[in-house]
């Protein structure tokens, strides 16, 4: 039986980790990242540099016409599919740079799958295309404006695109050699490719939605009751992020399978605060 990673930091009981996790070295979060480019639009908005409705062709080098604004790319109704055209492989989007990120703005017209504000699609290539709006908006690398307007008003430090080598706690394969994480600090890095540590992830996740330090929660969060939450997956790990006006939860494992990270948060929340959750 395969033993995996797990850590899990709720409002309900004390830290359960197991089978070598460590809540305080760096993992990849997938796209929960998705919750905290949202964040950063949102207080952009607030501060006046943009309004959430701006189309994406003021930012962006994109045909004119296809109506999609900053907060349909931050609802998933901009029209968009999943994912930018060629990803796949093992390291699916090692490729995808800012230059192929450019060409797919470019031809935007060609992917689209619906009409901009009528399907709700989840889209990794919304948030990429969301994340370059916001770089051009304001002429500021991503990470800073993450710091500016997110970590450094929270106080929060282990956050990162690239945390050092020495702080990374990565999978390892069947005779322990590490195995080799998804390439996600290009263009896709606003949908899902930062890194925190487990307890960095709860302090967002509290502070955002339960103490609500920055205001209302960004567009991003997904919403079942009265939970909010957001998930993600990378090729080797995989995380869920909730809460309701009852608890908190965090759950980080180091396996891809989101499902069962998914159902291990859910069972918890239940466990303690019924069938509401």
């Amino acid at each position: 039986m395969i033993r995996v990673p797990t850590c899990v930091l709720s409002s309900f009981q004390a830290p359960q980790v197991s089978h070598g996790h460590d809540p305080d070295l760096f993992v990849q979060i997938g796209s929960l990242t998705k919750a905290l480019t949202a964040t950063v639009l949102t207080a952009l908005a607030d501060d006046g540099v943009l309004s959430l409705d701006d189309p994406l062709e003021l930012f962006l080098s994109t045909p004119s016409g296809t109506g999609i604004t900053l907060r349909q790319l931050a609802e998933h109704t901009s029209g968009l599919p999943r994912l930018p055209p060629g990803i796949g492989g093992r390291d699916p989007y090692v490729a995808f740079d800012a230059g192929a990120l450019d060409s797919v703005a470019r031809n935007l017209d060609t992917l689209v799958t619906a009409p901009a504000g009528t399907v709700e699609e989840y889209s990794n290539l919304g948030y990429a295309l969301l994340g370059a709006a916001l770089v051009a908006a304001t002429s500021t690398p991503y990470e800073e404006l993450l710091h500016r307007h997110l970590l450094d008003p929270l106080g929060i430090a282990d956050v990162a695109t690239d945390p050092p080598s020495g702080r990374r706690l990565c999978r390892t394969g069947l005779f322990g050699r590490p195995r080799r994480d998804w390439t996600m600090d290009g263009a896709i890095l606003p949908a899902g490719g930062l890194w925190a540590t487990p307890r960095a992830a709860a302090r967002l996740l509290t502070d955002l939605l339960v103490d609500r330090k920055l205001g209302e929660p960004a567009p991003a969060w997904q919403k079942a009751g009265n939970l909010l939450w957001h998930n993600g997956a990378t090729g080797s790990a995989s995380v869920f992020a909730g809460a309701s006006p009852q608890g908190w939860i965090l759950v980080h494992r180091l396996s891809a399978r989101s499902t069962v990270t998914d159902k291990i948060a859910l069972d918890t929340l239940r466990r303690f605060i019924g069938p509401r959750a």
